[in-house]
């Protein structure tokens, strides 16, 4: 998808942990951007320390080992309800009705069941990676300058926690489009027509005609 897809809202319960948790999912989709950012600049004095005196940033690709979960992982869930993730709707794209909903509810449930299996995996990894006692907390360090990698490893079940928030809402939000044939609080697959018209209007900002 070009861009965030259509997810309508009302006043109900499912509606209102919907635009709480979507706030939340976008504080977190900032830190991301901020830390793509931070990467940048780190990237440019580092560059220019380099050039111009001969003293590039010390351990820059350890710190880019710390910072890339940040960048890869912390946004997952905020992609994930404006419906951004790359997926095939060849079959999905021609249901209608009750028929797309029951098939976003199973595949949304099979990715449920794949980020439960990758919390435990990741909070695992985690836990070999912490400890109370050592210095720094840390049991392992970059090669470069000894950083603690318990941090960036610690926000992958962050990260996969809160997309798992997510799909439970979103499986929700599928269950009651089944039962009432009303969908809120999910992302809506749109014809090429209606997202050439919001991408239309989105560069214009302008109200696009279809």
């Amino acid at each position: 998808m070009a861009m965030k897809a259509a997810v309508r809202e009302d006043g109900s319960l499912l509606s209102r942990f919907d635009r709480a948790l979507y706030r939340l999912e976008g504080w977190i989709a900032l830190v991301s951007g901020l830390a793509v950012f931070g990467l940048m600049l780190l990237a440019v004095y580092s560059v220019g320390g380099r050039n111009m005196m001969n003293r590039p940033v010390s351990g820059y690709v350890d710190w880019i080992e710390i910072i890339m979960p940040l960048i890869a992982i912390l946004a997952v869930a905020y992609t994930q309800r404006d419906g951004g993730h790359i997926r095939m709707d060849i079959l999905i794209g021609r249901l209608e009705g009750r028929a797309l909903w029951v098939a976003e509810f199973v595949t949304t449930f099979l990715i449920l069941v794949l980020m439960i299996l990758l919390i435990w995996g990741s909070w695992s990894h985690f836990g070999r990676s912490f400890d109370w006692a050592a210095p720094n907390f840390s049991r392992d360090s970059t090669i470069d300058i000894g950083l603690p990698i318990w941090p960036a490893k610690l926000i992958v079940p962050v990260a996969f926690s809160v997309m798992a928030l997510r799909l439970v809402l979103q499986l929700w939000g599928y269950g009651r489009a089944i039962l009432t044939g009303k969908a809120v609080a999910v992302p809506l697959i749109e014809d090429v027509a209606t997202i050439a018209a919001r991408e239309a209007e989105a560069v214009s900002g302008e109200e696009a005609k279809p």
